[in-house]
């Protein structure tokens, strides 16, 4: 054991050799190389993630509900002029529970009852489930009520 103590005391104190093939780096330089290390990798994604807030659908009573189907109605009778909507609905969140409300204003090229669902012009599909207010606003005083 004493012997191995004793192993490298030839060359312990000697300078660091320096060549011109190889010359030294500097710190600086040297501590870039390690900047990209990340110890905990995707720990800051979660922790914006975790942040992320989501809202609870709504369930809606009994009025709002015939107050949604009056107006789908009203749609269906005049989808040939392709009346312009504006419509809530939620989208449910692909991580997390929840999810969150948006509205969208276009045209309905078609309401779906087989599918349930309503198609914009501009290609958006709202499933009617998930529809918490809808407001036609064509001029057309057929289409108010």
């Amino acid at each position: 054991m004493k012997k191995d103590i004793h192993r490298y005391e030839d060359i312990i104190n000697m300078p660091r050799p320096v060549t011109k093939k190889h010359p030294q780096m500097a710190r600086q330089a040297r501590a870039i190389q390690f900047a990209p290390f990340a110890a905990l990798t995707g720990h800051k994604e979660r922790i914006v993630e975790a942040e992320r807030l989501t809202t609870q659908k709504k369930e809606l009573d009994a009025s709002q509900q015939e107050i949604i189907n009056r107006k789908l109605q009203q749609l269906l009778r005049n989808i040939d002029d392709c009346p312009e909507v504006t419509i809530t609905y939620f989208i449910a969140d692909l991580i997390k529970t929840g999810g969150k409300y948006i509205t969208i204003t276009g045209q309905v090229k078609k309401v779906d009852s087989c599918e349930k669902r309503i198609v914009l012009l501009n290609g958006t599909i709202v499933k009617i489930s998930d529809i918490c207010q809808i407001e036609i606003l064509s001029s057309s005083n057929e289409y108010n009520g």
